[in-house]
């Protein structure tokens, strides 16, 4: 499975044509899954183009967005960061009336097992957003946490090296633990790219877009997601066994 990540914290003056109002986000959803994507994480903005969980932000992304591809999943983050931060983001979550299909939920955010449980609690999937060995050690730690739809594997901006080998040892910890959720691994800036293509050897799902890369695999611009998408798939294909 392919996801298309289209903004993530993205400014204008880092990529042009990052979408962020709920038109663009639906105008970007389209082309994306016309390139090959199957899934999408948005990050929805408010009117100053900031990230936001406000309950009206939320919907007005997620609405568009489906008016756009109605049966394409679509999901959002719940990172720490966003404002109003920590703790006090929690009753925006909770206030949400248009719900996505699922959130990401990173596992090195102190409050990760409150907001898991809450959006259990919602019938929002669950991806488990691991970073390193110590969120893998972590999430399997975890007194009888509601099941995840999927486990995200997320290397940083390192050395291609350096983030699959931290890829490596997370698998381990997590085949070892017998955890059986869908691995989606992917990477950032000089991880991304290495990280579709490990994806794509051991038969994961991946995911690519302007939150994650701003250049094609041959380190040209990517003109915009679609791109980005585009390219990622043609290397999902190429791994793909012999039917």
């Amino acid at each position: 499975m392919l996801q298309a990540c289209l903004n993530g914290g993205r400014v204008r003056t880092a990529a042009a044509r990052v979408p962020l109002t709920p038109s663009e986000l639906a105008a970007d959803a389209m082309a994306c899954r016309d390139a090959g994507a199957e899934t999408l994480h948005v990050h929805p903005r408010n009117a100053m183009g900031a990230e936001s969980l406000a309950p009206g932000d939320v919907a007005a992304a997620l609405v568009a967005i489906r008016a756009a591809v109605p049966h394409m999943p679509v999901g959002i983050s719940t990172g720490t960061w966003i404002a109003p931060g920590g703790r006090a983001r929690h009753e925006d979550m909770a206030g949400w009336t248009a719900l996505p299909d699922y959130v990401s939920i990173n596992l090195n955010e102190d409050d990760a097992p409150e907001i898991m449980e809450m959006m259990a609690g919602r019938g929002i999937g669950i991806e488990a957003g691991i970073w390193s060995v110590a969120d893998a050690e972590r999430f399997t730690a975890l007194p009888d946490p509601p099941p995840p739809l999927r486990i995200l594997i997320e290397m940083q901006d390192v050395e291609p090296q350096a983030a699959l080998d931290e890829a490596d040892r997370v698998l381990r910890i997590l085949a070892d633990r017998a955890i059986a959720a869908p691995i989606l691994l992917h990477g950032s800036g000089r991880s991304a790219w290495p990280c579709v293509g490990e994806a794509a050897r051991r038969g994961c799902d991946t995911r690519i877009g302007f939150e994650d890369v701003l250049v094609l695999p041959d380190g040209s611009p990517a003109r915009d997601n679609a791109a980005l998408v585009s390219a990622a798939h043609a290397i999902m294909i190429r791994a793909a066994p012999p039917r």
